[in-house]
């Protein structure tokens, strides 16, 4: 009996504890939620020290332990080590050559954007391409003081994925009408797809720094990631507010317009033939 009763403790603490984690792990989800239908306010939110600050906190080590409840020491991230992907160090020489990659795509990003903002169609989503061109001239810059830190040469790789979705964009440019909502929002689709690769790349280089223990790399590419995700959340505010409902309708539009003109021409043909047989 007093197994039982303790089994049935223990059963029950477990069932409380169990349920704790559900409602924080609820609560943290209503919070994403939330965040992500406040649009521009969440975004700007993001963008302030003290977000920044919990970010760094994160990949910081304090006190010999992380945040994120893992061992510093027994990870290897107690103190940064330094950068030899040279020495057979296989996941510093990987590290690199995903430097490399994303300096060579910031780089194409920044020759394509001028076509893109050109090409577009509202005032809005021309800006959002030429604010987006200087932001990313910045991130080229952060990536150069990148390489500095790790004494590495800043240079690129052809990043192969990039060229296909640039390929694609300027295919978009030639197979849409000019002055339309549909190239606008083919344009976006186009532009969040680099925006995604974006930010999967600076996503991973980020994680991977953290674990060399390289941390002012990881906060420096943590910015970058930070812009990236404001950029295509922005994108899609621009596209869900007007564009995409206004080019819904050209094809409709244009057919009813058609219409008319077929309805009055015959008209005037009717007319003509009333006339016609009166005299």
């Amino acid at each position: 009996m007093k197994q039982t009763s303790t089994a049935r403790r223990n059963s029950g603490q477990k069932s409380r504890n169990i349920s704790q984690k559900k409602q924080s792990s609820a609560g943290s989800r209503q919070a994403n939620s939330s965040g992500r239908a406040n649009g521009s306010s969440s975004r700007s939110g993001r963008n302030t020290t003290k977000g920044q600050n919990q970010r760094a906190a994160i990949m910081r080590p304090s006190s010999g332990t992380m945040e994120r409840g893992v061992s510093a020491s027994g990870s290897g991230m107690s103190s940064p080590r330094e950068f030899q992907p040279g020495n057979g160090q296989y996941l510093e020489k990987f590290f690199l050559d995903q430097l490399k990659d994303i300096y060579y795509a910031e780089q194409k990003i920044v020759r394509s954007l001028p076509k893109m903002q050109q090409a577009a169609t509202t005032d809005e989503l021309k800006d959002a391409f030429e604010d987006h061109l200087y932001q990313t001239q910045r991130h080229v810059r952060r990536l150069e003081k990148i390489f500095g830190a790790l004494g590495q040469k800043a240079e690129g790789k052809k990043c192969e994925a990039i060229e296909g979705i640039v390929r694609e964009a300027e295919t978009i440019i030639k197979e849409t009408e000019d002055n339309t909502m549909t190239r606008d929002a083919a344009l976006i689709m186009a532009a969040q797809k680099v925006e995604h690769y974006e930010i999967a790349t600076y996503g991973g280089l980020v994680q991977l720094a953290i674990t060399m223990g390289q941390y002012e790399v990881a906060e420096l590419l943590d910015r970058t990631l930070m812009e990236e995700e404001d950029t295509d959340l922005l994108l899609t505010e621009i596209a869900e507010c007007e564009i995409n409902v206004m080019a819904e309708f050209e094809g409709i539009n244009e057919g009813e317009t058609g219409e008319d003109e077929e309805s009055e021409d015959e008209e005037d043909t009717d007319e003509e033939n009333i006339q016609e047989n009166q005299k």
